[in-house]
């Protein structure tokens, strides 16, 4: 036990003092970020240098607020190491020509008739092996809506596939920023996390591609044309690489590290490694390029290959290689920072448990918890426009709520997803939604009711909090154990 827990001059705060650092991060990223394009970590800061003032007014002293935010990344340190171990093997798979196989094939497989279908499990593929909604959109996303202009269809239609395919591999990919985050605040095996989200998302799934059948098979697109884009860039990627099976191979190392529930980093650097290996015997890549590739992210400048020339390929090409490597992280890892520093200053005041009995009060069965959850979820993307955020600070505030309802924290991850991560690409101001109209070329509520996957979530996540279907519960001995961990975690 610290000092602080005895000082007795520590007070307790009051419901206004409690809300006030929350209050101030919520206005400060609605005007800031939302209203005038500020980047979110200053405001995010600022707003934990009003926690702290009210940490200090209530007693408590700077060496004990440090001490509160050490705790809180030494924490979350596991987590840190996956996304950076990410941006590492984003690296290696694309100089090993893994992501770009998946591309090139995905691409292969177009049927004008079936289109939107093709373009949601295209882009639903290439998201999870990439972990990347925006980048997922931005390359495989821009060539499907090239092939539905050429085709005259529903580009809106079409846009909403890719969203909802994007989101779908972005929410099941264990290189997925936001999954990780997910799993870190709620203090779940990514894995774990992973396969519990399957009972929303997978009925989602499902729902999503009747719909794009349906549609593509009324819309009697079956004598369309595949524009000349998606030939150039297929015959492009044929040119950079060398395709053969083992280039698959570290997809293959990830899956059965999943499936059999490994340590996520060795999974993955042994994955890496393998990827680094087949980027220099088969794609002719040198250590040097193939390190570059890993630290700072694969460059279309590097390739040597006969035939290619990187200043005279289309913009395309680029967009769709030109990802991967530590450094890609450091935005995200930095977002994260800042928010556990805030997350760590206000637990220190206990001020969110303060909150959260408030809130809890209305709170009787499981399913008020999940629609509880759902709320707050809607209500943090909603103002603060920042996925990283929505999900850290409701993982944060309900996870000892559902341990004392004997409830899996999963079971929070899960819905802190479907009301957060998914909802973000179909509002129009999040950062998500005008990334997506911009790169698309359709207005966000024009795809919105074409992104079906990414709304029909929070039915579904209701559904299972009423009738208990899905909802992993706790037997008495790992009750009191996560109770005991989390006790820990935040004994002050």
């Amino acid at each position: 036990m610290s000092k602080q827990s005895i000082n007795p001059n520590v007070k307790q705060p009051t419901l206004f003092l409690a809300l006030l650092p929350i209050l101030t991060m919520v206005l400060l990223l609605s005007l800031g970020y939302v209203m005038f394009e500020l980047p979110p970590e200053p405001l995010i800061i600022a707003s934990t240098v009003v926690a702290g003032l009210i940490a200090i007014k209530l007693g408590y002293k700077y060496d004990d607020i440090l001490e509160s935010i050490a705790q809180k990344i030494a924490k979350t340190m596991p987590a840190i190491l996956i996304l950076i171990t990410v941006g590492f093997m984003i690296g290696a798979w694309m100089a090993g020509g893994t992501i770009p196989m998946m591309i090139y094939y995905g691409l292969k497989i177009i049927n004008p008739q079936f289109l939107l279908i093709t373009a949601f499990l295209v882009t639903s593929v290439v998201s999870i092996c990439t972990g990347t909604s925006w980048g997922s959109a931005g390359t495989i996303g821009v060539a499907f809506m090239g092939v539905g202009a050429g085709m005259d269809v529903n580009l809106a239609a079409v846009a909403g596939a890719v969203v909802a395919g994007a989101y779908f591999g972005d929410k099941l990919s264990p290189l997925s920023d936001t999954t990780n985050i997910a799993a870190l605040s709620t203090g779940v095996n990514l894995y774990e996390h992973i396969g519990h989200l399957l009972y929303t998302t997978l009925p989602s799934f499902v729902v999503a591609s009747i719909v794009y059948v349906i549609t593509g098979l009324n819309a009697n697109a079956a004598g369309a044309v595949v524009p000349e884009k998606v030939g150039t860039i297929m015959s492009t990627l044929d040119t950079i690489f060398d395709w053969n099976l083992l280039l698959l191979v570290p997809v293959l190392i990830v899956l059965y590290g999943s499936i059999t529930k490994k340590p996520t980093i060795p999974v993955m650097l042994f994955s890496s490694f393998f990827a680094m290996a087949n980027a220099m015997i088969f794609q002719g890549f040198t250590l040097h390029d193939v390190v570059s590739s890993v630290i700072n992210g694969f460059d279309v400048t590097m390739v040597h290959a006969a035939g290619f020339n990187p200043d005279t390929v289309i913009a395309d090409i680029p967009r769709l290689l030109n990802r991967g490597g530590m450094n890609s992280m450091m935005g995200t890892l930095l977002i994260c920072f800042s928010a556990i520093t805030f997350a760590g200053t206000i637990s220190l005041t206990k001020s969110l448990e303060l909150i959260v009995n408030k809130l809890l009060k209305f709170v009787h069965k499981t399913g008020s918890l999940i629609v509880t959850t759902i709320i707050t979820g809607l209500t943090m993307i909603g103002v603060t426009s920042n996925g990283q955020v929505s999900i850290l600070m409701p993982g944060e505030m309900l996870r000892e709520a559902y341990i004392r309802r004997g409830l899996h924290p999963k079971n929070l991850g899960r819905t802190i997803e479907d009301s957060a991560t998914i909802i973000e690409p179909i509002l129009p101001w999040t950062a998500a939604g005008a990334y997506m109209a911009g790169t698309l070329g359709v207005a966000t509520l024009d795809y919105l009711p074409w992104a079906v996957l990414c709304w029909t979530g929070i039915f579904f996540a209701t559904i299972l909090g009423f009738t208990g279907i899905g909802i992993a519960k706790l037997t008495p001995e790992q009750q009191q154990e996560m109770l005991r961990e989390y006790e820990e975690e935040t004994a002050k």
